[in-house]
Formats: structure tokens, sequence, C-alpha cells
């Protein structure tokens, strides 16, 4: 099999919702949504509730981590896949197991207990700053923009 047509990955911790359902899908031609995330492969109820977000005409999947590592390279060339993940951590995960991610959008990651605000809609921690170093060290570059309308923030402020 070929390559896997990502045409955009994306870190937030909200996963599918109004703003990446329509914003990104559209703006990168995407016409199908695929969450990797080892809870919501197996809630429903989660993903009942992101299908209702996902605009119409775009196909939703809801994968494992593992199972993501496992069958994304049997994607056929006419599925345009949006890969939206929950943490670096995540990412690390995907890319170390062979997902060919070249550029990562981090768009939300919620400020919490530990957490540090380095950009407009991203608070990290250690973990997550290393999660990042490493996947930099992988070749992945990462890019920080909230929304396709919005400028595209230094990516540099990630590891501060």
């Amino acid at each position: 099999m070929g390559e896997p047509n990502i045409v955009l990955a994306r870190i937030d911790n909200r996963l599918i919702h109004g703003q990446v359902a329509t914003q990104w899908t559209g703006s990168v031609g995407a016409n199908l949504i695929l969450v990797a995330n080892d809870e919501v492969a197996s809630n429903t109820m989660r993903q009942h509730l992101m299908d209702m977000a996902a605009p119409q005409g775009v196909a939703t999947r809801y994968f494992s981590l593992q199972k993501t590592i496992d069958v994304i390279h049997k994607a056929a060339a006419r599925q345009h896949i949006f890969l939206v993940l929950e943490t670096p951590e995540d990412a690390l995960k995907l890319v170390e197991g062979g997902v060919p991610i070249k550029v990562l959008n981090i768009g939300n990651m919620h400020m919490s207990e530990g957490k540090r605000q380095v950009a407009t809609s991203v608070a990290v921690d250690d973990a997550d700053v290393a999660a990042f170093k490493k996947l930099v060290d992988l070749g992945v570059e990462l890019s920080i923009q909230r929304v396709p309308t919005t400028a595209v923030e230094d990516s540099s402020k990630l590891f501060n």
C-alpha cells in the first residue's frame, strides 16, 4: 500500500467539535475525520456526540492509537484524512509507530493543573514539551494555529 493521504494532523483536546469540523475540514479538503484516541475508540456515546458535529458528507472513524498504526497505510488514496489527536504524546506514539505525520497542527491544549500557557490556546507541561522535542527530532514540523483564518504562532513558544 502507498502512503496515506493525511491532509492535516491536529492536536485538539476537544477532538471533533464545531470549529474543527467546519473550518478545518473544509479548508484542507478532508473527506474523512479520523480520531485516534484510546478512550474514544471504545466510547460510543462520545463518538455519537462527535458525529453530530461532523460536516455532512464527511466520514468519521474512531480508532485506538494502535489500530491507527496498524491500518492507516491501508487507506485508499481517495481518502483525504484529517487526523485528530488529543495530546502530543499520542502524536509521538503514532509517529514512532510509523504513521507519516510531516506537519502537526497544535490547536487546542487547555490550561489545567500543572500546565503553563505558552500560546493563545495552548498550555503545556513538561511531558508535552518532551513529546514535542522528540517529534521535532523525528522530523515533524510543528505549527500552532487555532483556526485557518488566524495567524500561525511561533512554535518555539512550545519550548518556553
